[in-house]
C-alpha cells in the first residue's frame, strides 16, 4: 500500500513537471532520493519513462482535434474530404523534428541511464538552463515574433528545434520541454506555438521511448509493479490536463523567466543537499 501512495506521488509530480520547464525528469529523481518505492533498479529505470506515457495521453485528448489527421464528421465525410493534409503536414515535421533525438540519444540511452542519472547532473542543469531562460527571454523582449502559427514552422526550423530535444535526451535535468523550447524562441516562434509544438514533440518521442524501456525490462511484470505503474500512469494523466490549460493560458501574457529563476534557486538546494550529504 505505502508503494501505491508513493506511485501516485511520483505520478503528480510527473504530471506537474511534464510540461513545465523544469525538467520532469530532474524532478523525479530528486524525489526518488527521498522517496524511494521498494522495486528492482530496473524497474525503476523502466517506470521513470514510461509514467511520461501517462502525461503524453493528457495532450493526445486535449488536442485530438488538432493532431488527428481525419476529419470524421458527417459534414466532411458527405463532402469526400476526410483528408486533413495541414494535419499531415504537422507530422511530418514532428517526425522531422524527431529525428536527431532518435540518431544520437538512442545509441547512448544505457550509457546515460548508468553514467548520468545523478542528482549532481541534474542540479547542474537546472541551473545552466534556468540562466539561459532568463537571458533568452531578456533577449527576445520587445522583439516581434516570426513565427505565430504551427503552419509557418518550416521543416528547417523544425530540425533545429529537435537538435535542441538532443541535449534533453543526452542530459537529464535539462527538461525535453525546456530544451525544445529554447530553441523555438531563439528561433523567433512564440511561446504559445512554441510550447504547443513541444507538447505535440512529446507524443512518438515518449511512445517510442516507452516501448524501448517496456521491451528491455521484459513484459513479465507483477501484480504490484503493474498497479504501481497504472496508478503513476493515471494520476500523471490526471494532473496533466490540468496543468497543460494552466500553462497555456499563463504564456499568453507571461514569460518563462519565473521557470529560469525556479531552476536556478533548485538546482542550487540540490547542490547543497548532495555536498551536505558527502
Amino acid at each position: 500500500m505505502l508503494d501505491f501512495l508513493k506511485a501516485l506521488l511520483f505520478g503528480i509530480v510527473e504530471g506537474i513537471t511534464e510540461w513545465l520547464p523544469v525538467s520532469s525528469t530532474g524532478h523525479m529523481i530528486l524525489l526518488n532520493e527521498f522517496v524511494k518505492m521498494n522495486v528492482s533498479t530496473e524497474f525503476w529505470n523502466m517506470f521513470l519513462v514510461v509514467i511520461q506515457l501517462g502525461a503524453i495521453l493528457a495532450v493526445v485528448v486535449l488536442y485530438w482535434n488538432q493532431i488527428f489527421p481525419f476529419d470524421l464528421s458527417k459534414k466532411a465525410i458527405a463532402e469526400k474530404r476526410i483528408n486533413r493534409p495541414d494535419i499531415w503536414m504537422l507530422w511530418v515535421k514532428i517526425i522531422i523534428a524527431c529525428l536527431p533525438a532518435v540518431v544520437v540519444g538512442l545509441p547512448l540511452d544505457d550509457w546515460i541511464d548508468e553514467h548520468l542519472y545523478n542528482g549532481f547532473v541534474v542540479a547542474v542543469m537546472l541551473i545552466l538552463f534556468g540562466v539561459l531562460f532568463i537571458i533568452v527571454e531578456t533577449r527576445n523582449k520587445g522583439r516581434r515574433r516570426k513565427i505565430n502559427n504551427l503552419d509557418e514552422i518550416t521543416f528547417k526550423t523544425a530540425l533545429i528545434i529537435g537538435a535542441w530535444q538532443v541535449i534533453a535526451a543526452l542530459l537529464p535535468g535539462t527538461s525535453r520541454s525546456g530544451a525544445t523550447i529554447i530553441g523555438a524562441l531563439l528561433l523567433g516562434v512564440s511561446r504559445t506555438v512554441a510550447a504547443k509544438f513541444t507538447f505535440f514533440l512529446a507524443i512518438p518521442v515518449m511512445f517510442g521511448a516507452s516501448l524501448l524501456k517496456i521491451v528491455k525490462f521484459g513484459f513479465a511484470f507483477t501484480g504490484t509493479e503493474a498497479a504501481i505503474l497504472l496508478i503513476g500512469m493515471v494520476s500523471a494523466f490526471a494532473v496533466s490536463i490540468f496543468v497543460i490549460r494552466c500553462l497555456m493560458s499563463y504564456i499568453r501574457k507571461h514569460d518563462f523567466k519565473p521557470f529560469g529563476w525556479y531552476r536556478i534557486v533548485l538546482g542550487i538546494i540540490v547542490l547543497g543537499y548532495f555536498a551536505i550529504a558527502k
